[in-house]
């Protein structure tokens, strides 16, 4: 990926002015904290570079046990051409100030959004001259979110520079009516602003390729000093190539900016052409066809790298929830990064874009409440600005369970927060996620009205009481417990009011320590919110996929569900007192495994789970019939064997499909798997590679716990190596690990130069080696 993007040409040296410019400002900052400092690129999360440690984690069991604090940022850099210069955050976590020469620049406060800072005041001018810019950042506040934040520039930096007339910020803005396969109308938006102290003439020329009859319009203009005017093209585009989930087509306008004939700026924008629609009879209608959506909440760190907004480590997490079937993310719960919705745009996923968690009422003391009346506004525009040409948006969210929803003034905030959203955008419908946390439930209804969708947490019981009360109101259930896969599914199937079903959550993710966990006789009781949390772990346990990129039977099973695809899984249900009693909590599953290894459990029964939408299931043991089962609604789409246990191979046979579980023998080796044998050699991009403990058949020992220590060579970096076990106290980003169910994920960051990255893996096992080439980008 081009890092640097030179938005236009130059223009001609007797104007003396330099056309826009973006570039890529991550590298080179000397990260200071504590005292102690270093050099980093960014994107940067000091906290997940610590253990999670209960007795110092200042963030709490809601944040996984981390240090939060203070730390500074600095960069000297030559001040660049342009009569405007500025630099864009894409996320800063949090309360970030911005000195340039020791000049403050600008500030921002909440973590989660962009902010762009004006630094052309405070640049040093003159002959070949040097500034330093200083963000300080502080998330010494705590507890303020209630799951892993992480702390610091954990998203990228810009470098911008731009004539002081100029295409605004996010400043091209795309709509598509009246779609059809025939036809679409796209109307194009330019926001042309103008920062010099005189009133300037300008022409813009908006180029729509793929419109008939006048791909490209010229409009004029004339914008006042300090002020910003907006002109609007409108195309037909014949037969538009669709934008959905199976088919994501993308199309690009661009936006030219003359002054006195000369171009001084340029913008594109990338759009799909789609339509969306909900209402109480047909449902979810994209592009005139009824879909049902089956969703995952996802929270914003990247697992085992914390909360560093990687492009590729974005790109892999929208591209799990696809291959798990899923085809709706709601970006739970505040606004995600450019890299990751243009994941969605690219591959196919649609998304609710959330703003918020809480209101005015506090969830944690230092949370958002400390901001929502100085800043809403701000950050609800810098959202929807940047995201709304992305065609997988199809909702605007502007809240999560808040806790002040029994008070009346909450339908007034809701009003305003819709407001504010509709100000930039009115081509997507507004929901929000309500909840009850006793039996209260129907005095929310003015508060529902408010919302174009209503999101139900936990709710949907309640679906059938609230259509007879308002016909018209359409729901999807904004969370829901893992557990409850199959009546999730036919709530959405059966009742057209009910559009779909987004389960919490699609990933496991840091923080919010001990959600969906299963535990022991023993061990700490109760769910993850009891007084004191729970303090051996450090992150939650409800995600359909894990930390290190497995599936869990629960995702196979909800895929079969919603997905026409034929398809077979088998998995295994740990036996009771097996390791100990078992004990569930709200949002855990029966732990279930693909696992045949149940050493000293000969001839006791064990549950085999068969999931299939064939009519009968088959299933044997070592070549010997087991038993066949018929296989429909009423059974859940699950057949489900006692089988005495015996070491050997099980084998599942449906509608002409084969699976098979084996037991595996003692560990013989490492087996490295990477998602990518070559990445850019750009220092940005990463390889994702799987260790596995296999015995001498290659088959995954499911319960070896092997320690690892791993070293990287070459042109590439460790960045992290970790497991999926939320107990595990070694830093992710430390070279050891002790695989957890015969599995471990490293992730290698390349450098800036081609050649190959030498990954080895020392244990009491043989050790593994892998090479990865990192390949020069194009300038």
């Amino acid at each position: 990926m081009k890092r640097t993007a030179m938005l236009s040409a130059l223009l001609s040296i007797g104007l003396g002015v330099v056309a826009q410019t973006v570039q890529l400002f991550d590298s080179g900052w000397l990260f200071t904290r504590n005292g102690n400092s270093q050099t980093v690129d960014l994107p940067h999360d000091w906290d997940i570079y610590d253990a999670p440690d209960p007795s110092t984690g200042a963030t709490g069991t809601g944040g996984g046990w981390f240090q939060g604090g203070k730390g500074e940022y600095k960069k000297t850099f030559c001040t660049p051409t342009g009569e405007k210069v500025k630099l864009h955050f894409e996320g800063v976590y949090q309360r970030a100030e911005v000195y340039v020469n020791g000049q403050k620049a600008g500030q921002h406060g909440y973590g989660y959004t962009p902010f762009t800072v004006d630094i052309t005041p405070y640049l040093n001018r003159g002959h070949k001259p040097v500034n330093t810019v200083a963000v300080r950042v502080d998330n010494s506040q705590q507890p303020n979110c209630r799951w892993y934040s992480g702390s610091g520039i954990y998203r990228h930096v810009w470098l911008q520079t731009m004539p002081a007339l100029h295409i605004a910020e996010h400043g091209v803005f795309v709509t598509t009516a009246g779609v059809s396969a025939s036809q679409a109308t796209v109307q194009v938006e330019v926001s042309v602003a103008n920062e010099s102290d005189d009133v300037r003439s300008a022409t813009v020329v908006v180029d729509c390729p793929g419109a008939t009859h006048g791909a490209q319009q010229a409009l004029e203009t004339q914008v006042p000093a300090h002020s910003t005017q907006t002109v609007t093209a409108t195309f037909t585009v014949q037969r538009p190539m669709l934008w959905s989930p199976d088919s994501p087509h993308l199309y690009e306008a661009s936006a030219e900016l003359k002054e006195s004939g000369a171009a001084i700026d340029r913008q594109t924008a990338r759009y799909g052409i789609r339509s969306i629609a909900f209402d109480a009879t047909n449902g979810f209608m994209l592009n005139g066809k009824p879909m049902l959506i089956n969703g995952a909440c996802v929270h914003h760190d990247d697992g085992v790298l914390g909360a560093m907004a990687f492009d590729a480590a974005e790109i892999r997490k929208v591209r799990q929830m696809k291959d798990a079937g899923f085809n709706l993310i709601r970006t739970s719960h505040n606004p995600t990064t450019r890299a990751f919705l243009d994941a969605c745009d690219s591959i196919g996923m649609l998304v609710i874009g959330e703003a918020f968690d809480g209101w005015r009422t506090q969830k944690n003391p230092y949370d958002y409440s400390t901001l929502i009346d100085s800043c809403y506004q701000e950050d609800i525009a810098a959202m929807v600005q940047r995201d709304r040409n992305h065609p997988s948006i199809i909702s605007w969210s502007i809240g999560n369970e808040v806790i002040e929803r029994k008070e009346i003034r909450v339908v007034t905030t809701a009003r305003q927060l819709k407001q504010a959203i509709l100000r930039w955008d009115q081509t997507r419908p507004v929901t929000e996620a309500l909840c009850a946390w006793d039996q209260d439930w129907e005095i929310y209804d003015p508060h529902a009205e408010v919302l174009d969708v209503v999101g139900y947490n936990y709710m949907i019981f309640k679906h059938a009481t609230d259509h007879q009360r308002d016909p018209k109101r359409v729901i999807w259930q904004t969370e829901s417990y893992p557990r409850d896969a199959f009546s999730n599914w036919t709530y959405a199937h059966d009742y057209p009011y009910i559009v779909g079903d987004i389960v919490w959550t699609g990933l496991d993710y840091l923080g919010e320590s001990g959600i969906g966990r299963y535990y022991y006789t023993g061990e700490r009781t109760g769910e993850h919110y009891v007084h004191g949390g729970q303090p051996d772990w450090h992150g939650a346990y409800c995600g359909d996929v894990d930390l290190t990129g497995w599936r869990k039977p629960i995702s196979h099973y909800r895929d079969m569900l919603w997905n026409d695809r034929p398809g077979l899984y088998m998995a295994v249900r740990e036996p009771d007192n097996y390791r100990g009693e078992i004990h569930e909590t709200q949002w855990s599953v029966w732990p279930t495994w693909e696992s045949w290894n149940w050493e000293g459990w000969e001839g006791k029964p064990i549950e085999v789970e068969v999931y299939t939408k064939a009519s009968e299931a088959v299933l044997y043991l070592n070549d010997r019939l087991v038993g066949r089962q018929k296989v429909d609604r009423q059974t859940q789409y699950k057949a489900v064997f006692s089988v005495p246990y015996q070491a050997g191979t099980l084998r599942a046979e449906a509608n002409g499909k084969t699976v098979a579980l084996s037991t595996a023998g003692k560990p013989a080796r490492l087996r490295l798997t990477t998602d990518r044998t070559s990445i850019n050699a750009d220092g940005q991009d990463l390889a994702f590679i799987t260790l596995e403990v296999v015995d001498s058949q290659d088959n995954v020992c499911p319960d070896a716990a092997i320690q690892c220590e791993a070293a990287v060579k070459g042109q590439g970096l460790l960045m992290a190596f970790a497991s999926a076990d939320m107990k595990d106290r070694e830093p992710a980003t430390s070279p050891q690990v002790k695989t957890w169910k015969g599995r471990a994920l490293l992730v290698v960051r390349s450098k800036r130069s081609s050649g190959k990255i030498k990954i080895s893996v020392k244990s009491s096992l043989p050790t593994a080696t892998l090479d990865i080439h990192t390949v020069a980008v194009a300038k």
